[in-house]
């Protein structure tokens, strides 16, 4: 039947590739059922982080169908049905008509109460067991995928039901220190500490910061007393104590709107909608970090899988498939200028002769060389 709401429970900057070498569990599940994941992408490896919590779980049904799925309305099978939306998503199944499956391309998942899922890029990096549900990670490693030569890595740190508020608190906000804010920093050194554990195919060329996705907002609506008004400002906090925790001053950020069920939000939860925006227009954020409307997205429950479930977007394949895509254009846009344009003017400038690295002409271009 529908799932019901889940249960709450120093690394180089993005410019500066390095290995670490760190210990890891052995209840580990090396593969999505052992597909050994290729590297078809270059080194240093692309790492793009994605936080939030049950809507960036992955909520999005593929394929189920019957009476408990509302008859397959809006799964991605039935969207891909529909001849005016199909080329969209034709990406997403191979000529076989198989979920495609990506090498370029890897996710590092650790359910809270599962073991660790890492593999090519394909449905199921969610806490539901088989490939029958899927985040905006899919979408989004496409586009990043799509944009890059290298090998890229997406890691979630997403868990259902957490607030910023108390969980994910970062350590500026004072008070305790949230245990996923925690658990997030954590996850990350698991994943990079040894990545050939999970991707036994990986090169060993280093990797690099390249990005932080944050995806949240529901449970902070919930606590309209004290959650909604310190969002904002946790939200600034979160993004500064994990660049700084990172060793990763500019880290490109997108942060996704909350969606829920609503085009237009209510009370609290409009209030968490405007506090992200606030936070990522920020003057000391400037272009580096980018809030992203998703709001016209949300489908109708009639025509989504599961219409009770409004604060998962009634798990509509097509609202997760363009957040994820709407998440991705972002990153896009905050990796391309300045970042490409001036590593590009600088190794042109530097092939040609026309100056050297040392030079004081390259201490605006310096921070950008690939």
């Amino acid at each position: 039947m529908c799932h019901e709401k889940t249960t709450r429970g120093q690394m180089t900057g993005w410019v500066v590739t390095v290995v670490l070498s760190m210990a890891v569990p052995h209840s580990v599940c090396a593969a999505q059922d052992n597909v050994i994941a290729k590297q078809a992408g270059t080194s240093p490896i692309k790492v793009f982080i994605l936080a939030g919590q049950s809507n960036m779980e992955g909520q999005g049904v593929a394929d189920l169908e019957g009476p408990d799925y509302n008859g397959a309305k809006g799964t991605l099978n039935y969207v891909m049905k529909d001849p005016a939306k199909a080329r969209l998503f034709a990406h997403l199944k191979d000529d076989q008509g198989h979920w495609t499956v990506r090498d370029d391309v890897w996710v590092w998942y650790k359910p809270e109460s599962d073991s660790v899922k890492a593999g090519p890029l394909t449905l199921g990096y969610t806490v539901y067991e088989g490939k029958h549900h899927f985040g905006p990670e899919l979408q989004f490693g496409h586009i990043m995928g799509d944009r890059f030569t290298n090998q890229v890595l997406l890691i979630k740190t997403a868990w259902g039901g957490k607030s910023l508020y108390q969980d994910f608190r970062p350590p500026s906000s004072g008070g305790n220190v949230g245990p996923y804010y925690t658990k997030m920093v954590e996850d990350l050194h698991e994943a990079l500490g040894d990545l050939k554990k999970y991707f036994p195919n990986y090169d060993g060329g280093g990797y690099q910061l390249a990005g932080f996705v944050w995806y949240h907002g529901w449970n902070d609506g919930c606590d309209p007393q004290h959650a909604v008004p310190e969002y904002e400002q946790n939200l600034v906090n979160l993004i500064k104590d994990l660049r700084k925790d990172l060793n990763a001053p500019n880290l490109p950020v997108v942060i996704g709107e909350l969606t829920g069920p609503w085009v237009k939000a209510e009370g609290p939860w409009a209030a968490v909608r405007k506090a992200q925006a606030d936070a990522a227009a920020r003057p000391e954020f400037k272009g580096t970090v980018l809030f992203v409307e998703t709001r016209d997205f949300v489908r109708k429950p009639e025509d989504s899988p599961c219409p009770g479930h409004g604060h998962h977007e009634f798990a509509n394949a097509e609202t997760y498939f363009l957040v994820g895509n709407a998440l991705g254009e972002g990153m896009k846009s905050l990796l391309s200028p300045p970042h490409d344009a001036l590593a590009t003017s600088a190794i042109k400038l530097l092939e040609a002769g026309l100056t050297d690295i040392a030079s004081p002409q390259m201490a605006r271009y310096s921070p950008h060389l690939p």
